[in-house]
Protein backbone atom coordinates (compact mmCIF):
# COMPACT_ATOMS: atom_id res chain seq x y z
CA UNK A 1 0.00 0.00 0.00
CA UNK A 2 1.22 3.47 -0.80
CA UNK A 3 0.83 6.28 1.71
CA UNK A 4 -2.75 7.39 0.82
CA UNK A 5 -4.09 3.93 1.71
CA UNK A 6 -2.15 3.33 4.90
CA UNK A 7 -3.84 3.78 8.26
CA UNK A 8 -3.42 7.20 9.84
CA UNK A 9 -2.19 7.18 13.43
CA UNK A 10 -4.82 8.70 15.70
CA UNK A 11 -3.87 11.59 17.96
CA UNK A 12 -6.47 10.48 20.50
CA UNK A 13 -8.69 7.42 21.01
CA UNK A 14 -11.72 7.08 23.23
CA UNK A 15 -14.65 4.78 23.84
CA UNK A 16 -18.15 6.21 23.89
CA UNK A 17 -21.02 4.33 25.50
CA UNK A 18 -24.25 4.53 23.51
CA UNK A 19 -27.78 4.64 24.94
CA UNK A 20 -28.13 0.85 25.12
CA UNK A 21 -24.65 0.32 26.55
CA UNK A 22 -22.90 -0.54 23.26
CA UNK A 23 -19.29 0.65 23.30
CA UNK A 24 -18.33 2.77 20.29
CA UNK A 25 -14.69 3.25 19.29
CA UNK A 26 -13.75 6.83 18.35
CA UNK A 27 -10.52 8.22 16.91
CA UNK A 28 -9.32 11.81 16.50
CA UNK A 29 -6.69 13.03 14.07
CA UNK A 30 -5.06 16.29 13.17
CA UNK A 31 -5.22 19.61 15.01
CA UNK A 32 -6.69 19.59 18.49
CA UNK A 33 -7.53 23.28 17.95
CA UNK A 34 -8.92 22.93 14.44
CA UNK A 35 -12.55 23.18 13.32
CA UNK A 36 -14.15 19.78 13.92
CA UNK A 37 -15.27 17.29 11.30
CA UNK A 38 -17.14 14.11 12.26
CA UNK A 39 -16.90 11.20 9.80
CA UNK A 40 -19.36 8.26 9.76
CA UNK A 41 -18.46 5.29 7.55
CA UNK A 42 -20.77 2.89 5.75
CA UNK A 43 -21.82 -0.75 5.73
CA UNK A 44 -18.97 -3.28 6.23
CA UNK A 45 -16.35 -0.56 6.66
CA UNK A 46 -14.42 1.00 9.58
CA UNK A 47 -12.47 4.13 10.48
CA UNK A 48 -9.72 2.85 8.18
CA UNK A 49 -12.02 3.62 5.23
CA UNK A 50 -11.44 7.35 5.77
CA UNK A 51 -7.62 7.20 5.66
CA UNK A 52 -7.19 9.04 2.31
CA UNK A 53 -9.61 11.77 3.42
CA UNK A 54 -8.16 12.09 6.93
CA UNK A 55 -4.64 12.39 5.56
CA UNK A 56 -5.69 15.33 3.37
CA UNK A 57 -7.61 17.18 6.10
CA UNK A 58 -5.66 16.57 9.29
CA UNK A 59 -3.30 19.52 8.84
CA UNK A 60 -6.17 22.02 9.05
CA UNK A 61 -8.97 20.31 10.97
CA UNK A 62 -9.78 18.28 14.05
CA UNK A 63 -10.95 15.12 12.32
CA UNK A 64 -13.10 12.68 14.31
CA UNK A 65 -14.06 9.24 13.00
CA UNK A 66 -15.79 6.36 14.72
CA UNK A 67 -16.59 2.72 14.04
CA UNK A 68 -20.28 2.00 13.60
CA UNK A 69 -21.56 -0.65 16.01
CA UNK A 70 -20.69 -4.12 14.73
CA UNK A 71 -17.74 -2.73 12.74
CA UNK A 72 -14.04 -2.25 13.41
CA UNK A 73 -13.27 -1.87 17.11
CA UNK A 74 -16.79 -0.99 18.23
CA UNK A 75 -18.82 -3.64 20.06
CA UNK A 76 -21.47 -5.72 18.31
CA UNK A 77 -25.05 -5.81 19.59
CA UNK A 78 -25.97 -9.04 21.32
CA UNK A 79 -29.25 -9.45 19.46
CA UNK A 80 -31.05 -8.27 16.34
CA UNK A 81 -32.80 -5.62 18.44
CA UNK A 82 -29.50 -3.74 18.62
CA UNK A 83 -29.44 -3.15 14.86
CA UNK A 84 -31.53 -0.33 13.42
CA UNK A 85 -31.61 3.29 12.39
CA UNK A 86 -32.58 4.35 15.91
CA UNK A 87 -29.39 2.76 17.20
CA UNK A 88 -27.34 4.46 14.48
CA UNK A 89 -28.76 7.79 15.64
CA UNK A 90 -28.08 6.90 19.29
CA UNK A 91 -24.44 6.17 18.48
CA UNK A 92 -23.90 9.39 16.53
CA UNK A 93 -25.52 11.39 19.32
CA UNK A 94 -23.27 9.74 21.91
CA UNK A 95 -20.19 10.49 19.77
CA UNK A 96 -20.95 14.15 19.16
CA UNK A 97 -21.83 14.71 22.83
CA UNK A 98 -18.46 13.24 23.83
CA UNK A 99 -16.25 15.03 21.31
CA UNK A 100 -18.17 18.33 21.32
CA UNK A 101 -19.09 18.63 25.01
CA UNK A 102 -19.71 22.38 24.98
CA UNK A 103 -21.65 23.96 27.82
CA UNK A 104 -24.73 22.88 29.71
CA UNK A 105 -25.95 20.11 27.40
CA UNK A 106 -22.40 18.90 26.82
CA UNK A 107 -22.09 17.30 30.24
CA UNK A 108 -23.00 13.93 28.77
CA UNK A 109 -26.11 12.00 27.86
CA UNK A 110 -28.15 9.94 30.25
CA UNK A 111 -26.83 6.43 29.77
CA UNK A 112 -23.95 7.59 27.60
CA UNK A 113 -20.39 8.61 28.35
CA UNK A 114 -16.81 8.44 27.16
CA UNK A 115 -13.38 7.35 28.24
CA UNK A 116 -10.07 7.66 26.50
CA UNK A 117 -6.68 9.24 26.04
CA UNK A 118 -6.82 13.02 25.97
CA UNK A 119 -10.24 13.34 27.56
CA UNK A 120 -10.50 15.83 30.36
CA UNK A 121 -12.33 15.45 33.64
CA UNK A 122 -12.69 12.67 36.13
CA UNK A 123 -16.39 11.94 35.89
CA UNK A 124 -18.05 8.56 35.83
CA UNK A 125 -18.92 8.52 32.12
CA UNK A 126 -22.45 9.78 32.58
CA UNK A 127 -24.01 13.07 33.51
CA UNK A 128 -26.85 15.48 33.12
CA UNK A 129 -28.34 16.72 29.90
CA UNK A 130 -31.08 15.08 27.87
CA UNK A 131 -30.52 16.73 24.50
CA UNK A 132 -33.69 18.83 24.67
CA UNK A 133 -32.18 22.23 24.02
CA UNK A 134 -30.67 22.88 27.45
CA UNK A 135 -28.31 25.69 26.51
CA UNK A 136 -25.56 24.08 24.43
CA UNK A 137 -23.01 26.79 23.61
CA UNK A 138 -20.08 24.81 22.23
CA UNK A 139 -18.53 24.01 18.86
CA UNK A 140 -20.33 22.84 15.78
CA UNK A 141 -18.93 20.37 13.26
CA UNK A 142 -19.33 19.47 9.63
CA UNK A 143 -20.77 15.94 9.59
CA UNK A 144 -19.60 13.72 6.73
CA UNK A 145 -21.23 10.39 5.96
CA UNK A 146 -20.66 7.66 3.41
CA UNK A 147 -23.47 5.26 2.49
CA UNK A 148 -24.84 3.95 5.83
CA UNK A 149 -22.93 6.75 7.55
CA UNK A 150 -25.06 9.28 5.67
CA UNK A 151 -28.14 7.29 6.65
CA UNK A 152 -26.95 7.67 10.23
CA UNK A 153 -26.95 11.45 9.87
CA UNK A 154 -30.45 11.33 8.41
CA UNK A 155 -31.65 9.08 11.23
CA UNK A 156 -30.33 11.59 13.79
CA UNK A 157 -31.84 14.64 12.10
CA UNK A 158 -34.44 15.03 14.84
CA UNK A 159 -32.02 14.73 17.75
CA UNK A 160 -31.57 18.11 19.42
CA UNK A 161 -28.05 17.31 20.62
CA UNK A 162 -27.01 16.49 17.05
CA UNK A 163 -28.79 19.51 15.57
CA UNK A 164 -27.06 21.84 18.04
CA UNK A 165 -23.66 20.48 17.07
CA UNK A 166 -24.11 20.42 13.29
CA UNK A 167 -22.83 23.31 11.16
CA UNK A 168 -23.27 21.53 7.81
CA UNK A 169 -23.49 18.04 6.30
CA UNK A 170 -21.91 16.18 3.40
CA UNK A 171 -23.67 12.96 2.40
CA UNK A 172 -21.84 10.73 -0.07
CA UNK A 173 -22.98 7.67 -2.02
CA UNK A 174 -26.23 7.03 -0.21
CA UNK A 175 -30.02 6.84 -0.32
CA UNK A 176 -32.89 7.43 2.06
CA UNK A 177 -35.27 4.59 1.09
CA UNK A 178 -36.19 1.99 -1.55
CA UNK A 179 -32.66 0.72 -2.02
CA UNK A 180 -33.64 -2.68 -3.43
CA UNK A 181 -35.70 -1.20 -6.25
CA UNK A 182 -32.83 0.81 -7.71
CA UNK A 183 -29.69 -1.19 -6.98
CA UNK A 184 -27.94 -2.17 -10.22
CA UNK A 185 -25.45 -4.85 -9.21
CA UNK A 186 -27.61 -7.18 -11.30
CA UNK A 187 -28.29 -5.09 -14.43
CA UNK A 188 -31.95 -4.52 -15.43
CA UNK A 189 -31.37 -5.99 -18.89
CA UNK A 190 -30.66 -9.43 -17.42
CA UNK A 191 -33.77 -10.04 -15.34
CA UNK A 192 -37.15 -8.84 -14.19
CA UNK A 193 -37.54 -6.24 -11.47
CA UNK A 194 -38.83 -8.91 -9.08
CA UNK A 195 -35.81 -11.17 -9.63
CA UNK A 196 -33.41 -8.27 -9.22
CA UNK A 197 -35.04 -7.24 -5.92
CA UNK A 198 -34.75 -10.80 -4.60
CA UNK A 199 -31.13 -11.05 -5.71
CA UNK A 200 -30.14 -7.72 -4.19
CA UNK A 201 -31.90 -8.52 -0.92
CA UNK A 202 -30.01 -11.80 -0.67
CA UNK A 203 -26.79 -9.94 -1.39
CA UNK A 204 -27.49 -7.68 1.61
CA UNK A 205 -28.66 -10.28 4.15
CA UNK A 206 -26.38 -13.20 3.27
CA UNK A 207 -24.34 -14.63 6.15
CA UNK A 208 -21.93 -16.44 3.90
CA UNK A 209 -18.36 -15.64 5.02
CA UNK A 210 -16.36 -13.64 2.53
CA UNK A 211 -13.24 -15.63 3.34
CA UNK A 212 -9.72 -14.48 2.52
CA UNK A 213 -9.05 -11.80 -0.04
CA UNK A 214 -8.34 -13.48 -3.38
CA UNK A 215 -8.10 -12.29 -6.99
CA UNK A 216 -11.66 -13.56 -7.51
CA UNK A 217 -13.05 -11.74 -4.47
CA UNK A 218 -11.24 -8.54 -5.45
CA UNK A 219 -12.74 -8.75 -8.95
CA UNK A 220 -16.23 -9.31 -7.53
CA UNK A 221 -15.86 -6.40 -5.13
CA UNK A 222 -14.58 -4.12 -7.87
CA UNK A 223 -17.55 -4.98 -10.05
CA UNK A 224 -20.06 -4.39 -7.24
CA UNK A 225 -18.84 -1.29 -5.46
CA UNK A 226 -16.07 0.42 -7.42
CA UNK A 227 -15.81 1.90 -10.88
CA UNK A 228 -14.31 -0.02 -13.78
CA UNK A 229 -11.46 2.49 -13.80
CA UNK A 230 -10.53 2.10 -10.13
CA UNK A 231 -6.91 1.24 -9.44
CA UNK A 232 -5.54 -2.03 -8.09
CA UNK A 233 -4.60 -0.26 -4.87
CA UNK A 234 -8.10 1.12 -4.44
CA UNK A 235 -9.59 -2.33 -4.96
CA UNK A 236 -7.11 -3.95 -2.55
CA UNK A 237 -7.73 -1.29 0.09
CA UNK A 238 -11.51 -1.70 -0.21
CA UNK A 239 -11.22 -5.49 0.00
CA UNK A 240 -9.04 -5.27 3.10
CA UNK A 241 -11.72 -3.19 4.84
CA UNK A 242 -14.84 -5.07 3.69
CA UNK A 243 -13.44 -8.55 4.35
CA UNK A 244 -12.69 -7.54 7.95
CA UNK A 245 -16.41 -7.16 8.73
CA UNK A 246 -17.99 -10.19 10.40
CA UNK A 247 -20.58 -12.19 8.45
CA UNK A 248 -23.26 -11.87 11.17
CA UNK A 249 -22.79 -8.13 11.53
CA UNK A 250 -22.80 -7.68 7.76
CA UNK A 251 -26.05 -9.62 7.50
CA UNK A 252 -27.83 -7.83 10.36
CA UNK A 253 -27.02 -4.41 8.94
CA UNK A 254 -27.99 -5.68 5.50
CA UNK A 255 -31.47 -6.44 6.84
CA UNK A 256 -31.75 -2.86 8.06
CA UNK A 257 -30.69 -1.51 4.68
CA UNK A 258 -33.13 -3.78 2.81
CA UNK A 259 -36.07 -2.22 4.69
CA UNK A 260 -34.67 1.31 4.94
CA UNK A 261 -37.12 4.22 4.98
CA UNK A 262 -35.66 7.54 6.11
CA UNK A 263 -37.61 9.87 3.83
CA UNK A 264 -39.21 11.68 6.77
CA UNK A 265 -35.88 12.04 8.54
CA UNK A 266 -34.28 13.36 5.36
CA UNK A 267 -36.96 16.04 5.10
CA UNK A 268 -36.22 17.02 8.71
CA UNK A 269 -32.50 17.57 8.04
CA UNK A 270 -32.37 21.37 8.06
CA UNK A 271 -28.61 21.94 8.22
CA UNK A 272 -26.90 23.12 5.01
CA UNK A 273 -26.29 19.84 3.18
CA UNK A 274 -24.33 18.81 0.09
CA UNK A 275 -24.95 15.49 -1.67
CA UNK A 276 -22.24 13.66 -3.63
CA UNK A 277 -22.49 10.56 -5.82
CA UNK A 278 -20.55 8.67 -8.46
CA UNK A 279 -22.44 8.30 -11.71
CA UNK A 280 -21.45 4.60 -11.95
CA UNK A 281 -22.59 3.77 -8.40
CA UNK A 282 -24.44 0.42 -8.58
CA UNK A 283 -25.45 0.23 -4.89
CA UNK A 284 -26.96 3.71 -4.53
CA UNK A 285 -27.28 5.05 -8.08
CA UNK A 286 -27.55 8.79 -8.81
CA UNK A 287 -31.36 8.63 -8.78
CA UNK A 288 -31.09 8.57 -4.98
CA UNK A 289 -28.81 11.60 -4.78
CA UNK A 290 -31.02 13.61 -7.12
CA UNK A 291 -34.15 12.73 -5.16
CA UNK A 292 -32.47 13.59 -1.87
CA UNK A 293 -31.24 16.93 -3.20
CA UNK A 294 -34.80 17.77 -4.19
CA UNK A 295 -36.23 16.70 -0.82
CA UNK A 296 -33.69 18.38 1.46
CA UNK A 297 -34.86 21.68 2.99
CA UNK A 298 -31.42 23.26 2.58
CA UNK A 299 -29.43 21.48 -0.12
CA UNK A 300 -26.37 23.54 -1.00
CA UNK A 301 -24.87 21.34 -3.70
CA UNK A 302 -25.42 18.19 -5.77
CA UNK A 303 -22.08 16.81 -6.91
CA UNK A 304 -21.99 14.02 -9.49
CA UNK A 305 -18.57 12.49 -10.12
CA UNK A 306 -18.42 11.05 -13.64
CA UNK A 307 -17.61 7.36 -13.88
CA UNK A 308 -17.09 6.74 -10.18
CA UNK A 309 -18.62 3.89 -8.18
CA UNK A 310 -19.91 3.57 -4.63
CA UNK A 311 -16.62 4.05 -2.77
CA UNK A 312 -16.19 7.72 -3.65
CA UNK A 313 -13.95 8.70 -0.67
CA UNK A 314 -11.52 6.01 -1.83
CA UNK A 315 -11.94 6.43 -5.59
CA UNK A 316 -11.61 10.24 -5.55
CA UNK A 317 -10.58 11.45 -2.12
CA UNK A 318 -9.66 14.84 -3.58
CA UNK A 319 -13.24 15.49 -4.69
CA UNK A 320 -14.63 14.54 -1.28
CA UNK A 321 -12.02 16.66 0.49
CA UNK A 322 -12.86 19.62 -1.76
CA UNK A 323 -16.56 19.27 -0.87
CA UNK A 324 -15.72 19.15 2.84
CA UNK A 325 -13.49 22.20 2.60
CA UNK A 326 -16.19 24.12 0.73
CA UNK A 327 -18.73 23.43 3.48
CA UNK A 328 -16.18 24.26 6.18
CA UNK A 329 -15.28 27.54 4.52
CA UNK A 330 -18.94 28.52 4.34
CA UNK A 331 -20.07 27.34 7.77
CA UNK A 332 -16.99 27.13 10.02
CA UNK A 333 -14.48 29.90 10.68
CA UNK A 334 -11.39 28.85 8.74
CA UNK A 335 -8.52 31.34 8.51
CA UNK A 336 -7.44 31.58 4.88
CA UNK A 337 -4.59 34.10 5.05
CA UNK A 338 -2.23 32.14 7.25
CA UNK A 339 -3.62 28.67 6.71
CA UNK A 340 -4.75 28.78 10.32
CA UNK A 341 -8.01 27.13 11.35
CA UNK A 342 -10.15 27.92 14.35
CA UNK A 343 -13.47 26.56 15.55
CA UNK A 344 -16.32 28.97 15.10
CA UNK A 345 -18.40 28.54 18.22
CA UNK A 346 -16.42 27.94 21.40
CA UNK A 347 -13.05 29.64 21.87
CA UNK A 348 -13.03 28.43 25.45
CA UNK A 349 -12.42 24.82 24.39
CA UNK A 350 -8.92 23.84 25.45
CA UNK A 351 -6.96 23.37 22.20
CA UNK A 352 -4.31 21.30 23.95
CA UNK A 353 -6.67 18.57 25.09
CA UNK A 354 -9.70 18.72 22.83
CA UNK A 355 -11.80 18.18 25.99
CA UNK A 356 -13.97 15.10 26.50
CA UNK A 357 -16.31 13.61 29.05
CA UNK A 358 -15.87 10.71 31.39
CA UNK A 359 -13.18 8.67 33.03
CA UNK A 360 -9.64 8.59 31.66
CA UNK A 361 -8.08 5.32 30.56
CA UNK A 362 -4.57 4.59 29.34
CA UNK A 363 -4.78 3.19 25.79
CA UNK A 364 -1.56 1.25 26.36
CA UNK A 365 -3.29 -0.80 29.06
CA UNK A 366 -6.72 -0.97 27.39
CA UNK A 367 -7.63 -4.61 26.84
CA UNK A 368 -10.01 -4.01 23.93
CA UNK A 369 -9.33 -5.99 20.75
CA UNK A 370 -7.31 -4.48 17.94
CA UNK A 371 -9.05 -3.14 14.86
CA UNK A 372 -9.81 -6.11 12.61
CA UNK A 373 -9.21 -4.25 9.39
CA UNK A 374 -5.85 -2.76 10.36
Amino acid sequence: MTVPYEAVRARRELTVVSADGTRIHVEEYGRADGPPLVLAHGWTCSTLFWAPVVRALAADFRVIAYDQRGHGRSASPRSRAGYGTTQLADDLEAVVRAVLPGGASGAGASGAGASGEGASGDGDGGGAGDGTGDGYDGEKAVLVGHSMGSMTIMAASGRTAVQERTAAVLMTSTGSARLLGSTQVLPPRFSSRRVRRAFHRQLLVSRLPLGPVTPVSRAALKYGVLASGSTREQVAFSARIVHACGARQRSEWGRVLAALDLDAELAALTAPTAVLVGTADKLTPPVHARGMAAALPNCTDLIELPGLGHMTPIEDADAVVAAVRKLAAAHLRVGAASGDARAVDDPRTDPRTGTGTGTLTDPLTDTRTEEKSA
